[in-house]
């Protein structure tokens, strides 16, 4: 089966699974825009950012021109303007075209293109239905007439992520037999070779100049408002276990509001290490002893909880991120908490590290859920749903 897939830009956490794609279909990357790769200015982390892992190795790929005079994505409508993805769109002679979500000019032109052409189109969708219920009535009552009348008819199969994602498709109208599992991964298999790797020789704490006795709390992503970190900042100032350190891998518009409120607030033990690119920041997974993501709305998955997980770590997560009814076992690997609840944020960091025998066997609970959450069965399901296409 030949797949045309099309996507904003290149991005680290896909590269893998179109790679793996690649082997089982006759695969064709497009993608709209080259930022990621030029090393341009990353809206979120306030800085240029190029990474230091391949992102177009595995795969047949091209790039499209685009119209926008935008030089970074920021996940606005206009900042993909590719109008020679109608003639692309011709060329190829894909059965199936995929495309991801819905927020830019570009995507929903491929959408429009692709119907007209005849081919079948399957989209990935991100949106967790617990943060779309928080919306105002009226938005959720003209999305789902758009949704269910206007945009989902033109689309052959949808490609949900989780749980919460799977519940948004059916709010708006998709019946499960349009739906194909494509549960959101990172890739396991190298994640856990430098778990490997690590456990036997594991001097990280040594070779990063932190502390040997102290217990550690991690955090990765950049310092934005979704993301909400100071929440962890002061559910660390309120913990009872004062034998710990918050280590907060990233960068971005917060960091000054953070470090104006860690120094008036006198808080001794919390290290922020700015940017981390993606090969160094596995060692930070290793050494922790558990991973906090305090996110609100805005975050339809949190990868980096998957990144941790292939680390044996213990995980604690706001119920509002995407990931935490899928990933989260309540008293098994970790615990959920309500976002911006800092007291319970701060009792939640307290019951894992005060407990040693906990943290070893929620950490063994978390590398056995992730198993599930991989490439291979995306493209398992992926293989399975193209059988079903033409039987």
């Amino acid at each position: 089966m030949k797949i045309g897939y099309y996507l904003s830009h290149p991005i680290q956490y896909f590269s893998p699974l179109l790679s793996a794609m690649n082997e089982k279909f006759k695969l064709q990357v497009y993608y709209f825009s080259d930022a990621s790769v030029k090393g341009n200015f990353d809206k979120g982390f306030r800085l240029k950012v190029k990474w230091d892992i391949p992102l177009l190795e595995g795969y047949h790929y091209t790039f499209l021109h685009n119209l926008s005079p935008r030089k970074s994505l920021a996940n606005r409508f206009w900042d993909v303007v590719n109008p020679g993805v109608i003639t692309t769109l011709v060329k190829n002679r894909s059965h199936v075209v995929i495309v991801n979500g819905w927020s830019y000019f570009s995507t929903l032109l491929t959408i429009f293109i692709s119907k007209i052409l005849g081919k079948k189109i399957w989209l990935r969708a991100e949106s967790p239905l617990n943060q779309e219920l928080r919306k105002n009535k009226l938005v959720l009552f003209t999305k789902k007439i758009i949704f269910k009348y206007l945009f989902f008819p033109f689309i052959n199969q949808f490609l949900y992520i989780g749980s919460e994602n799977k519940r948004f498709l059916e709010y708006y109208g998709v019946s499960s037999k349009k739906m194909i599992y494509t549960p959101y991964a990172v890739d396991n298999n190298y994640l856990r070779q430098r778990h490997l790797e690590f456990s036997k020789n594991n001097n990280l704490k040594e070779k990063l100049n932190l502390p040997l006795d102290k217990k550690v709390i991690l955090f990765v992503g950049k310092f934005i408002e979704k993301k909400r970190p100071i929440d962890l900042i002061k559910a660390f100032q309120q913990l009872k276990n004062s034998n710990s350190i918050l280590i907060m891998v990233g960068e971005g518009e917060l960091r000054n509001e953070m470090e104006s409120y860690i120094k008036s607030e006198g808080i001794n033990g919390i290290i922020l290490t700015g940017f981390i690119n993606q090969f160094a920041i596995p060692e930070y997974y290793e050494l922790c002893d558990v991973f906090v993501m305090c996110s609100g709305m805005g975050e339809t998955w949190g990868l980096a909880v998957n990144e941790a997980m292939n680390f044996e770590k213990p995980i604690i997560v706001s119920k509002t991120c995407g990931c935490s009814s899928d990933l989260i076992q309540e008293g098994i690997n970790g615990f959920s908490f309500t976002e911006g609840n800092v007291s319970e944020l701060s009792f939640c960091i307290d019951k894992v590290l005060g407990n040693e025998d906990f943290c070893k066997k929620a950490g063994k609970a978390s590398g056995k859920i992730i198993l599930d959450f991989s490439i291979d069965n995306i493209v398992t399901n992926l293989v399975k749903a193209g059988e079903n296409m033409y039987s």
